[in-house]
């Protein structure tokens, strides 16, 4: 493994939980007959959706349903439920036994449709499966060794987060989450659940004093991603999505969002007046040596709070999987190969993953797809 800078910790969480989220969507994918704009499959079947779906959504739907507002309590964040009854998993009706003539919304029954359903009997053992594969390939003792630093971090938390990470708002934020009492991890906990519990806790932490007008107004997923390849004399606008390893999509929502806050403008590049350029402002370089500090300032303050060998100890299997955060040579490459009919394969393969996760309302895919 090379032995450069020092990866940030939020990067090597987000690598590793993407990279297991996409080998999980891929299978999810083979097996379930679905739709995308790419491939169309018979009347009927649902369009494809990503793992957060299951995690914030279908995981907690018994098949006669339950009350919308169960489903939050459960699941502590929301999911695209206008999305997800188009896509044809769920459905979302006034309880048939209510006598009032206009329940509140919170109180209509979501259950699985069927094809909901078939999802579900897909989604329950392929966590586990996938995990098992990364044993095989990557060694239980690291996969091991991963999971207890994990479990060991989040046994520190006061409170419980949720089992996914949420859909982004506006700026990216991750802030639509609830918490509870903390309730402990175990070692039976899915692996993608632990790595999204400490992912999120980093990002609330990064984001929690966010202050409107400043450099300090930023989500992680916008700094992580986009600041990060951003500077002053400007990048080709196509070449941000392989720069930064989320979609185009994505980018465009961040650009968006810094440009009305003037910490970005895009214009010509006056030698090739056809390709535009994102260049920083002053204020946008501003924001960017902050976030740089922020995630070196958080990173300090989790080595006082959990102990640095804590800390130490969750970075050495990340790192071993990570690599230098070059996918080519990285180990987590073989996690990323797809069945050659699926979405993915008609894609250019990535040259890095997001350094945070872009869940959007589009199905939920880490990269923003």
């Amino acid at each position: 493994m090379s032995r450069g800078p020092t990866i940030p910790l939020p990067t090597l969480l987000s690598h590793v939980l993407v990279a297991l989220t996409i080998e999980c969507d891929n299978e999810f994918e083979y097996r379930m007959p679905h739709r995308t704009t790419r491939h169309a499959s018979s009347t009927g079947s649902p369009w494809l959706v990503s793992l957060v779906m299951w995690f914030n959504c279908m995981q907690f739907l018994p098949g006669d349903g339950i009350p919308l507002r169960e489903l939050e309590r459960r699941a502590r964040t929301t999911t695209n439920l206008a999305g997800m009854e188009r896509w044809r998993y769920i459905t979302l009706q006034p309880d048939p036994s209510e006598l009032r003539p206009k329940p509140p919304r919170r109180d209509w029954i979501i259950k699985p449709t069927a094809l909901g359903k078939a999802a579900q009997q897909i989604w329950r053992p392929l966590i586990g499966e996938i995990e098992q594969h990364w044993e095989t390939r990557y060694s239980k003792a690291a996969i091991n060794s991963l999971r207890s630093s994990l479990v060991a971090i989040t046994r520190r938390f006061s409170v419980d987060l949720p089992d996914c990470l949420p859909i982004l708002g506006y700026g990216l934020f991750s802030s639509d989450v609830a918490m509870i009492e903390a309730k402990e991890s175990h070692p039976q906990t899915p692996l993608a659940v632990l790595l999204s519990k400490v992912l999120l806790a980093f990002a609330l932490d990064y984001e929690k004093d966010a202050a409107p007008g400043t450099p300090r107004n930023i989500s992680l997923a916008i700094g992580a991603n986009i600041l990060r390849v951003l500077d002053a004399e400007g990048v080709p606008v196509r070449k941000l999505p392989a720069l930064s390893g989320v979609s185009k999509e994505a980018v465009n929502m961040a650009a968006g969002y810094l440009q009305k806050h003037q910490q970005i403008v895009m214009e010509a590049d006056p030698s090739a007046p056809r390709t535009k350029l994102i260049r920083l402002t002053e204020a946008g370089m501003e924001a960017k040596l902050v976030h740089h500090e922020r995630i070196e300032s958080i990173e300090k303050s989790w080595e006082t709070r959990f102990g640095p060998d804590a800390i130490q100890t969750l970075r050495a299997p990340l790192e071993a999987l990570v690599g230098d955060v070059t996918l080519a040579s990285s180990p987590l490459f073989e996690a990323l190969k797809t069945y050659r009919d699926n979405w993915r394969a008609s894609l250019p393969k990535p040259q890095t993953l997001p350094h945070y996760p872009m869940v959007l309302h589009r199905g939920g895919y880490p990269d923003g797809s």
